[in-house]
């Protein structure tokens, strides 16, 4: 693939496990909440509801498409119910290293997540991001006729280029899940895979909510092999500014 005139390169960064300690911060008590939400709305046990969600985020990429599409969840309850996450401020943290690259990256940049708008600006603004981009595509904003269309959708993926006025070719996305960077590769973007987070092997938080980016060596722990569809594979931002 030919290198893109970096001018014009444009970044879509994935938020949670890509900038920042999701697993750390977020995944547990978001999955909980989730759990509590279908227990109590479909009227069903913790266990069955422990299932459903992790049934409907395997086979739709999000757990909210198979609530809307088979229990007629409201999506903007079922967000707000279970993004409410107190305390999350004080779990964050981040690299301060990342921040500073994020800053000087030619072109634009955007966030691109599936995670609700309310969430995105806490984490941003808590952890100092939130100047360092054009823009923010959250799920509320991934709707095509009258259907929630998040990641990996590729319909979504062609309708927000078009929407940014961008070239496949010039564009690249910034993720720690592999699907959506199939599909991002389908369509000719370029994909970076953020290993940073992986398997909760980030260590050392500081004050402030950053972290230096320093983690411990583990016996028996390699780096993951890198896909065909994957065109780097990062753990941290510094080797963007080389795409």
């Amino acid at each position: 693939m030919a290198r893109a005139d970096r001018s014009r390169r444009v970044w879509l960064f994935d938020l949670d496990n890509t900038l920042h300690d999701a697993s750390h911060a977020a995944f547990g008590p978001t999955n909980q909440a989730m759990n509590d939400y279908i227990a109590t709305h479909l009227g069903t046990s913790g266990e069955r509801a422990t299932e459903l969600r992790q049934h409907y985020l395997v086979r739709y990429g999000a757990t909210l498409l198979g609530l809307v599409r088979h229990h007629g969840v409201s999506a903007a309850h079922f967000l707000e119910e279970t993004h409410r996450l107190p305390g999350l401020e004080q779990r964050l943290r981040t690299s301060r290293h990342d921040r500073a690259v994020l800053e000087r990256l030619p072109g634009r940049r955007y966030i691109l997540t599936n995670a609700p708008r309310r969430y995105a600006m806490r984490v941003l603004e808590t952890l100092g991001l939130a100047r360092a981009f054009d823009g923010i595509v959250c799920i509320e904003d991934m709707q095509m006729f009258g259907s929630l269309r998040p990641k990996p959708d590729a319909r979504m993926f062609r309708r927000l280029l078009a929407r940014l006025r961008a070239q496949p070719a010039d564009c690249v996305l910034v993720e720690d899940t592999l699907a959506h960077q199939k599909a991002a590769c389908r369509i000719g973007m370029r994909t970076a895979w953020m290993q940073r987070y992986l398997e909760g092997r980030y260590r050392g938080p500081l004050p402030g909510g950053t972290n230096l980016g320093k983690k411990p060596r583990r016996a028996g722990v390699h780096p993951c092999p890198k896909p065909p569809y994957v065109y780097a594979k990062i753990k941290s931002l510094h080797p963007l500014r080389r795409l």
